[in-house]
């Protein structure tokens, strides 16, 4: 399939979005050790950030040359926006993402990730919560074993529980 020679609603918007937060990562990722080496903590990081800038630098100078696709049946930009770069699927897929992070110190890494990957399933169209709960708990109980025994990752417990098990 080839990509479309016309820009589509958005488009701009969204690849100027991926600048920002690119930019975003790359000075988070400074932050971890500055320039001190090659080898310090933040180099990698640092070296995959500053490829996100410059990608989506190309990307977004790409995508402002190329002509405005024309609208159709008469839809708005926005609507044509949340139909082509943005549909429901994709929006409430990354609100839960972002309600998953926010979860993850406060109520720990089990709980957050299993109400997530119920949530994620059901958005992306798992219709039967029995099977959607019970696929949720196998996936989970083998990613806590894989990085919790097998490789000793300190998971999140939550600070809701740590204040309710003292």
């Amino acid at each position: 399939m080839s990509p479309p020679t016309d820009r589509r609603a958005g488009e701009v918007s969204f690849c100027a979005l991926m600048l920002a937060l690119s930019t975003f990562l790359l000075w988070a990722c400074i932050n971890i050790s500055g320039f001190k080496s090659y080898a310090a903590a933040g180099s990698f990081p640092m070296a995959a950030s500053l490829l996100l800038v410059i990608c989506a630098l190309i990307i977004l100078v790409k995508t402002v040359l190329k002509p405005l696709q024309p609208l159709a049946g008469g839809g708005s930009l926005v609507r044509q926006f949340f139909q082509q770069i943005a549909p429901p699927v994709v929006v409430w897929t990354g609100v839960a993402i972002t309600l998953y992070m926010v979860t993850l110190d406060w109520i720990g890494f089990v709980l957050s990730s299993y109400l997530f990957l119920i949530v994620a399933m059901r958005i992306l169209g798992g219709m039967r919560i029995g099977l959607n709960l019970l696929v949720s708990a196998v996936v989970l109980a083998a990613i806590y074993v894989v990085f919790d025994t097998a490789f000793s990752v300190v998971l999140p417990t939550g600070t809701v529980w740590q204040g309710m098990f003292k």
